[in-house]
């Protein structure tokens, strides 16, 4: 199998060369779209320093399994119809969190349309977790 996708690469290496381009064309844009991407460490200095938010989109099952200290928790579908909960925060960056980080860019990309500065957790509560941060329940 991996022969003959090696052998028509090199057969075709235009046709290889624009499916290539394209791949990382729409990596790009899939990553670009959610906004700014924080690790951890990030998360936790911006939170320390009063400058940020934790909104948690997971639902309210998942998030009683155990969240980030003195996070929000608003569903993912109901983060639009309850953002005026959020309008308090304004001047903060809202922090996106999810299970994985599969709604956390749309998210963060919707709340920039309504003007607030919103950055995702890269790796969503499950990176909070493989670096034995602490969680409440």
């Amino acid at each position: 199998m991996l022969a003959h996708l090696i052998e028509f690469a090199t057969n075709h290496y235009v046709l290889s060369g624009i499916f290539a381009v394209l791949l990382a064309a729409l990596i790009f844009t899939e990553l670009s779209k959610g906004g700014a991407s924080l690790s951890t460490r990030e998360l936790t200095a911006l939170v320390n320093r009063d400058e940020g938010i934790v909104l948690d989109v997971r639902s309210h099952k998942d998030f009683a399994t155990g969240h980030i200290v003195d996070a929000l928790n608003i569903p993912h579908d109901k983060v639009i119809e309850r953002v005026a909960e959020l309008e308090k925060h304004k001047a903060k960056t809202i922090i996106v969190v999810d299970a994985l980080g599969q709604h956390a860019g749309t998210i963060s990309r919707e709340l920039k349309k309504l003007g607030f500065n919103a950055a995702k957790l890269s790796g969503g509560i499950s990176s909070w977790r493989g670096e034995n941060l602490p969680l409440v329940k």
